[in-house]
């Protein structure tokens, strides 16, 4: 068998592993006959699909590649062993969390001490004025900056064309480059894109809690422009594309969550933001644009945007937190009680992340973690802050490629 009728397997797989975890399959777009053929009667048994996995497996390995399908082969090979450790959990194996991050994302993460989230906090503490505890301080200084419910639309709309402006002058996207903006409640994340295919998404936002007005501009570049959006849309026109528009490789008709794809999907959706938007020139838009327009005061932009530096440092305690609560170090109420102390969040903040922990488990790391490691692959092709152009042409590059973290060396 070729590797392209291999790859075909692969997506049959994929879908079949669907049937057991609704959460697993975030997107596909291939033919609509393979969807309903893996819907249709019983789920297959899991050993039966574990044996699948290694049949495929060895079939992608003897088969023989030609120029970049090297590059292609690794892919597969990367997505197959994630396939086959989430099957084992799914089966009731238990792991600890870094086994099962190394499992599915390729990359062992590494411990934060306390020492580092505290360091974070008494920096803070110089930074917000007045009297409290810096997490009651930092919720004051929050509360200014949360965009009131009738105008989240129009800020989030704005944050979102401003964002697709500065990507469309680095990256060619589709003509068919659309995305529809939806409001929703009742789910365990704060915002959601999900890839339709065709160059099209939908961006589901969630209004269970109040969004700061960083938040919009994060949302706007992470799930949209240059972030998830771009990333699908650039693989399905790259790769999954026919001939001679792109290269016929099927198995970028699916996107399986829990593998190693997510890091650099996450990774970059982050880091994404920050290349979009450099530095000040966040800041200006920020201030200009989106607190006015939120019936902000723009003069707490700066001090803001000073805090995010801190809340940064302050993200990778969502790994802590997994970690000791997955691994039963920390029970519920630790756990929560830990992310209101490093993370600054609210208690009912708190609670949501818990419930996103125990959904998604170790992907938590592809956020912080990966947004670390994409930034410090970027850096060394050159993309430095010194050189946006360079920047964001190993950016583009990457996310338009199917290299995932192995072959990055993260």
């Amino acid at each position: 068998m070729s590797l392209s009728e291999w790859a075909t397997d692969y997506v049959h797989l994929l879908l079949a592993v669907g049937r057991h975890d609704a959460n697993f399959v975030d997107a596909y777009y291939g033919p609509p006959s393979w969807k309903a053929a893996a819907e249709a009667g019983s789920p297959r048994p899991l050993p039966e699909l574990r044996t699948e996995v290694l049949r495929v497996m060895d079939g992608v390995s003897a088969s023989a590649v030609r120029g970049d399908e090297g590059l292609r082969r690794d892919y597969l090979l990367g997505q197959l062993a994630a396939v086959e450790a989430h099957l084992a959990r799914l089966q009731g194996q238990r792991c600890s969390f870094d086994d099962e991050a190394e499992a599915l994302y390729q990359v062992r993460p590494p411990q934060t001490p306390e020492a580092t989230f505290e360091g974070a906090l008494a920096r803070m503490d110089h930074l917000l004025e007045g009297p409290g505890s810096v997490q009651d301080r930092y919720q004051k200084v929050r509360e200014r900056t949360l965009v009131p419910p009738d105008r989240v639309d129009a800020v989030f709309q704005a944050a979102i064309a401003e964002a697709r402006e500065r990507t469309r002058r680095h990256a060619l996207l589709p003509t068919s480059d659309h995305f529809r903006v939806e409001y929703v409640t009742g789910k365990p994340w704060s915002a959601y894109n999900w890839y339709q295919g065709g160059g099209t998404s939908v961006i589901q936002v969630n209004l269970d809690l109040p969004i700061a007005i960083d938040r919009a501009l994060d949302l706007a570049a992470h799930e949209g422009y240059p972030g998830h959006h771009v990333y699908n849309a650039l693989l399905e026109q790259r790769f999954a594309q026919p001939a001679p528009e792109g290269r016929g490789w099927v198995e970028f008709t699916i996107y399986p969550l829990f593998s190693p794809q997510s890091l650099i999907a996450e990774g970059t959706a982050n880091f994404g933001i920050e290349v979009a938007f450099p530095g000040l020139e966040r800041l200006a838009f920020e201030r200009d644009v989106l607190f006015p327009l939120a019936g902000l005061d723009p003069s707490e932009a700066e001090r803001w945007a000073q805090v995010q530096t801190e809340m940064k440092v302050l993200a990778f305690a969502d790994n802590e937190a997994a970690r000791g609560y997955l691994d039963d170090h920390l029970d519920r109420a630790q756990a929560e009680a830990f992310l209101v102390r490093y993370s600054l969040r609210t208690e009912a903040q708190a609670a949501q992340r818990l419930r996103f922990i125990e959904t998604y488990r170790s992907y938590v790391i592809n956020y912080n973690l990966g947004e670390h490691l994409v930034r410090s692959w970027v850096e060394r092709q050159g993309g430095t802050v010194a050189d946006p152009g360079r920047r964001w042409v190993v950016f583009v590059d990457l996310i338009s490629s199917p290299r995932l973290p192995k072959a990055l060396g993260l």
